[in-house]
């Protein structure tokens, strides 16, 4: 059914019943105001015949006929247009229009109050008459035959304006909702021949002045743009997820085999040495190992790749890296690692994120990092750089060598004899990129070792519009912010 149709079948219903209630209304205030009036005009009749009915009262208790005669015409002629009826202790008297003597009056009435005979009712008013020696009651009578045809006559209009109002309303009401609805059909005409699937067609509109149909507008051009957002992670998800399978199978495909070689000699030589058995297991759990971090890495690259805003929010970058280097304190028992950070530096940011960059700088340093003698010292530093937080871990190793320092940070590279995954500076470059910042490597403070920085905007931003680093090969110079293209 079409919203104009609605609109006048409702308007059509609604009408009638408004006309309804209101003539009800109408009739309930109109008898109320007549019977009012009514009871007033009785109240006045009664007052002006007191006097005669006392008179009369009195002659017929002394007996005198001609007097009782002579009042009881007086006390008509007051009351000409009312019945009236004077009840005593021997005898009645009463004239004008009234019930019969077999309607029963009300013992006690204070009040005008209504009676009924047969068909008719009738508005009667009574008051009691006292004189030194004798009292009766004085009772006026008012058919409401008036009242009851001109509430009859009022219940009738009504009823016609309502069935009036009902199909003359309903279609005043389809035909000004059928104007209205004009811009929404040519909204539907532009919309329903769009498939956000196959085209990237989207209507455009031009305001109408009716507010519902520029926001139902402006609501399908949200939708749609959320589709084609939407539609772009769900192909970068799958870029990513076959990526992800490209890449573990390239990478797992030498330390399976070494796996498979080193069983396979275990299983042909069951009573090889203890000496050579061991070096076999030894070699089993570093593959192992190198097998676990390297899928660890590779999913840890992949939840970059796929963050969505929602899970930003401000973040303590100083409990943060607090907290990556209690770990690699635990981890490394050996290192001297120090921290130095103010209480609490907020950046915007996701926390997984930074942490991982955290740990990653680290692990980096513990590793790549030491001296000739095998020790390990790392100074990890977090300041407030005016509107960047800056991050920076030393090491006191070799260093990094200027032509490969913007290798580090590709996928898979490993330095001279490197048994890591090759993925841990990707990983920190990621999230860098991810918070619109920038990582840079360079030769520690005092020539010594390498520095890594990583810079920060504290107050964030969107996130970036492409982030294919799981897919990607390598970067762009790390020295500057990351380039968009990039993203």
């Amino acid at each position: 059914m079409k919203l104009s149709t609605r609109i006048g079948l409702a308007v059509g219903c609604a009408v009638p019943v408004l006309v309804l209630a209101s003539g009800w209304l109408l009739l309930t205030l109109v008898a109320r105001d007549l019977h009012r009036a009514e009871d007033e005009h009785l109240r006045e009749r009664v007052a002006a015949a007191v006097p005669d009915a006392r008179a009369l009262l009195r002659a017929s208790a002394a007996g005198r006929p001609r007097a009782a005669d002579t009042r009881e015409r007086l006390l008509y002629s007051a009351t000409l247009d009312v019945g009236v009826r004077v009840v005593g202790p021997g005898a009645t008297f009463g004239g004008g229009p009234q019930p019969g003597d077999a309607v029963a009056l009300p013992a006690h009435a204070t009040g005008p109050v209504t009676l009924r005979e047969g068909g008719r009712s009738w508005r009667a008013l009574s008051r009691t008459v006292r004189t030194p020696r004798v009292s009766g009651t004085l009772w006026v009578f008012a058919p409401d035959t008036a009242d009851r045809t001109q509430l009859r006559l009022v219940r009738r209009r009504v009823v016609l304006t309502a069935l009036l109002a009902a199909p003359l309303s309903g279609l005043l009401a389809w035909g000004v909702s059928t104007g209205a609805a004009r811009p929404l059909r040519r909204l539907t005409r532009r919309t329903a021949g769009l498939d956000p699937r196959t085209s990237a067609v989207r209507p455009h509109h031009e305001p109408t002045g009716v507010r519902e149909v520029d926001e139902l507008a402006a609501t399908v051009r949200t939708v749609l743009a959320r589709y084609d957002e939407q539609a772009a992670r769900a192909a970068e998800a799958l870029n990513t997820a076959r990526s992800f399978s490209a890449a573990a199978a390239h990478e797992l495909r030498t330390p399976l085999m070494s796996m498979g070689t080193n069983l396979d000699i275990l299983a042909e030589h069951p009573d090889l040495p203890g000496e050579d058995r061991a070096e076999v297991m030894a070699d089993l759990r570093h593959e192992h190992a190198r097998l676990l971090g390297l899928l660890v890495m590779l999913r840890e690259l992949g939840r970059g790749d796929l963050v969505e805003a929602e899970a930003l929010g401000t973040v303590n970058l100083s409990e943060v890296a607090d907290a990556a280097v209690a770990e690699a304190r635990r981890r490394a028992p050996d290192a001297r690692i120090t921290l130095a950070a103010p209480p609490a530096l907020a950046v915007h940011g996701w926390e997984p994120g930074l942490r991982l960059l955290c740990d990653n700088l680290v692990g980096n340093a513990l590793t790549h990092g030491r001296d000739a003698h095998g020790g390990a010292e790392v100074a990890v530093a977090v300041r407030d750089a005016g509107g960047h937080a800056v991050i920076t871990v030393d090491d006191r190793g070799p260093g990094v060598p200027p032509e490969v320092r913007e290798k580090v940070f590709e996928r898979f590279h490993r330095g001279p004899g490197s048994t890591g995954s090759g993925l841990g500076l990707t990983l920190v470059a990621q999230q860098a990129a991810l918070h619109r910042g920038s990582v840079t490597v360079t030769q520690g403070a005092d020539g010594t070792g390498a520095r890594f920085e990583v810079r920060l905007p504290s107050a964030g931003g969107e996130l970036p519009v492409r982030r294919d680093w799981l897919i990607g090969t390598a970067g762009a110079n790390r020295s500057q912010s990351f380039p968009k293209d990039r993203l």
